[in-house]
């Protein structure tokens, strides 16, 4: 027979143990299955799972936007777009996606594909997408890749924590826009043009890579680079990708 005191010892352990196992936040990521973005998807949620076992929160993967909708999304406190274009969705994931960013129902971080804005295998490009993410609409890309430096312009902001100035992505296919998304969303880094190794003449001039929509109540954030595998090998990258999880995850006040 075990003594009362330490009946209740136990007890208060087990407790403590299943409130430890609570998860903090459930995630949701998109990402497709196949394409030429597959080992970095492939990568990205061999760390995803690990970061999620260390940091106590759930993380769940789609493979298209098929059953998704209000109810669905309403089960996560954060959308990842990890590699999945805006465009093939069916209408109730576009409406349910919609509320969720402009009622502040979970948090967004949306990667590289998220910005391909324009008529991509015969479906047109999303309006309020395009809205959302600065009013841009793709143009071209460096096909044959670059090197370049990332400039923060928001040292202060909670998803640029413990990490430099300024940062080297290695292998990356540069996106350029119609036009700069500045104007209409708060521009947090930039890529410096200049610092592309090789060069290259496909080239913006104001070329913003990371920013925020405060004009919406959810936390967002997009970071343009998410290509190649070996961003996983880039300790300011995967600062930066955990700092935006725990950011975007907690609700705007």
């Amino acid at each position: 027979m075990i003594p009362g005191h330490l009946t209740i010892l136990l007890l208060l352990s087990t407790c403590l143990a299943s409130a430890q196992q609570v998860s903090r936040f459930r995630v949701l990521a998109v990402a497709e299955d196949g394409g030429h973005h597959l080992q970095y998807s492939t990568a990205a949620k061999r760390w995803l799972n690990t970061l999620a076992a260390d940091s106590n929160f759930t993380i769940d993967y789609l493979q298209n936007m098929d059953s998704v909708d209000k109810d669905y999304l309403g089960r996560y406190q954060l959308f990842i777009q990890l590699d999945y274009p805006p465009y093939a969705w069916p209408e109730k994931a576009k409406i349910a996606f919609k509320k969720y960013i402009e009622e502040g129902r979970g948090g967004w971080i949306g990667f590289h594909h998220a910005a391909l804005l324009g008529e991509f295998d015969g479906y047109h490009i999303w309006p309020w997408f395009s809205k959302f993410m600065g009013g841009i609409r793709y143009k071209n890309y460096i096909e044959t890749f670059a090197s370049a430096t990332v400039h923060l312009e928001n040292t202060r902001h909670p998803i640029f924590k413990n990490l430099p100035t300024a940062f080297q992505i290695k292998t990356e296919e540069w996106y350029i826009f119609d036009k700069s998304p500045r104007p209409n969303v708060k521009v947090l880094a930039n890529v410096d043009e200049g610092s592309y190794q090789p060069d290259s003449k496909i080239k913006m001039g104001d070329h913003p890579v990371i920013w925020t929509n405060p004009r919406v109540r959810a936390r967002n954030v997009y970071i343009f680079m998410g290509h190649s595998p070996d961003l996983f090998d880039n300790s300011a990258y995967l600062t930066l990708f955990r700092n935006a999880i725990f950011w975007a995850a907690e609700k705007r006040d």
